[in-house]
């Protein structure tokens, strides 16, 4: 297994620092360079599935073999995760698994995937770019507006909160805020082989637009979710999510390559 060695615990105090007072904290040259080409192979092979448009592939099952999975259950990583989640949540996690999301923009699919402003299921998100523009106006830079909500204690109103920002009037809403300057979201120009830690429950965040040509690959690693999945609701509502990452998925992937 790949030693990721800038998964530091005594990098915790300053990463949580950072987090709540200017909303993420980064660990630069996360990823060693063999470790990044490593990544950018494997999103080689994936575009070609996918006849260079947008796809996102979640889970470990999705990433089998990977180093995306390896990333996911190294020991060092999860501990990194782990004392974060405590330090800034307060409580150990309902689960030690961190759940990894391979997600690359591209094509004319991936511009409709800007400006998508929702909050995450897991408390801890890691943002971990792999390939991205570095010219041009259109590069998908990550913008959000950090830590706007705590950690709900009630699920359904947690629902609520997401279907209220996230659907879609809201969304053109925000966006049009957005783009005519009356909303100023905290904007990183990212890089790859860093990572970027923030608390995407509690964090309203998306990506600007990429240009069609280009390619914008990242991978995301979502840990400790604050609600149970056991729920009836927390399953149709993450069903959902999981579905229209598939829908998009199954109208891009090739069948004739690897």
């Amino acid at each position: 297994m790949p030693d990721f060695a800038k998964a530091d615990l005594q990098l915790v105090p300053r990463l949580l620092d950072d987090m709540q007072r200017q909303g993420y904290a980064v660990i630069e040259g996360f990823l060693t360079d063999e470790q990044l080409q490593a990544a950018r192979d494997h999103v080689n092979h994936e575009v070609e599935r996918h006849e260079h448009e947008y796809f996102a592939l979640q889970g470990q099952a999705a990433v089998k073999g990977s180093i995306f999975e390896q990333m996911s259950i190294s020991p060092q990583v999860k501990d990194l995760f782990r004392q974060l989640y405590q330090g800034g949540v307060g409580q150990p996690p309902r689960s030690p698994d961190i759940f990894p999301a391979l997600r690359c923009l591209q094509g004319l699919t991936g511009k409709r995937e800007s400006y998508y402003f929702h909050y995450d299921a897991a408390a801890l998100t890691a943002l971990i770019p792999l390939v991205t523009p570095s010219e041009g106006r259109y590069c998908g830079d990550f913008i959000f507006f950090p830590n706007l909500r705590n950690i709900r204690t009630n699920l359904y109103f947690n629902i609520l909160e997401k279907a209220v920002m996230q659907n879609t009037l809201t969304q053109k809403l925000v966006t049009f805020a957005v783009k005519r300057g009356w909303l100023k979201p905290v904007t990183i120009k990212i890089v790859p082989g860093n990572a970027y830690f923030f608390w995407g429950y509690r964090s309203l965040h998306a990506n600007e637009p990429c240009d069609p040509k280009a390619l914008r690959s990242t991978v995301l690693l979502h840990y400790g979710e604050p609600h149970s999945r056991d729920n009836l609701a927390s399953r149709l509502f993450l069903g959902w999510n999981f579905r229209r990452a598939r829908v998009s998925n199954e109208r891009t992937t090739r069948k004739d390559v690897g």
